[in-house]
């Protein structure tokens, strides 16, 4: 459920973007649910402890999806999303991918049938095409390459790597470089693929032209983050 497909009923300690500061400022103001938050003044809201404008602007969305509406609503996020690089240390806590002490060799070795000869060959074809950038294991099965910091616009952030695949038993996932500026050229010469929405899926190394792959690598490898 989105705060957008909330009854009016729903208790606001489980509105999503509400978080419990704010719901227990709300409930010792006697306001307990969405609708009790119906034509109440934001600015008033506003300057209860633990209230933000990230919880208004969720609160004024679910609110018009009713016909409803806060007095004085919180002005409308106009950040956008960005990406840049380097990692910062700071992000959701809700997080759970981060970077690991593993190795991918020791990652690898734990990989079966043809991924695990797949995956040592990306390993190398990606250090090769980021001249011999550090190779970084990412949560239990995502070797990275590079840093990056995101931000979307809702203000959630957090660090991720610039590049990367992944030896997925159904899959190889390979990420960061779809949303270059020569990423549509690539594609074309790349071979059998599929396009997700943040990610490039391959069913078999050997359906697609590794020299073109490892342009493609290169190529995102030497755009900045922002950019991809």
């Amino acid at each position: 459920m989105t705060a957008a497909d909330a009854p009016l009923s729903t208790p606001l300690a489980e509105l999503p973007g509400v978080g419990s500061p704010a719901s227990r400022a709300f409930a010792e103001q006697g306001l307990r649910t969405l609708g009790d938050l119906a034509g109440k003044d934001w600015t008033a809201l506003a300057a209860l402890h633990g209230v933000g404008p990230a919880s208004g602007r969720r609160i004024q969305a679910a609110l018009a999806a009713h016909g409803e509406s806060l007095q004085n609503p919180p002005a409308p996020d106009t950040r956008r999303a960005s990406v840049t690089a380097g990692s910062t240390g700071v992000g959701a806590k809700d997080i759970k991918t981060h970077a690991t002490t593993v190795t991918p060799e020791e990652y690898l070795a734990t990989v079966t049938g043809r991924r695990h000869e797949e995956g040592l060959v990306l390993l190398e074809l990606f250090r090769a095409a980021t001249g011999g950038a550090e190779a970084v294991m990412w949560g239990p099965s995502m070797i990275g390459f590079g840093e990056v910091h995101y931000r979307y616009a809702s203000g959630r952030e957090g660090d991720t790597f610039h590049l990367g695949f992944s030896p997925r038993s159904s899959d190889l996932s390979l990420y960061g470089l779809t949303g270059t500026p020569r990423a549509e050229e690539l594609l074309a010469r790349l071979g059998k693929h599929r396009l997700g929405k943040a990610c490039l899926w391959v069913k078999k190394l050997e359906d697609v032209d590794q020299d073109v792959l490892r342009e493609m690598v290169e190529h995102a490898w030497g755009t900045p983050p922002e950019a991809c």
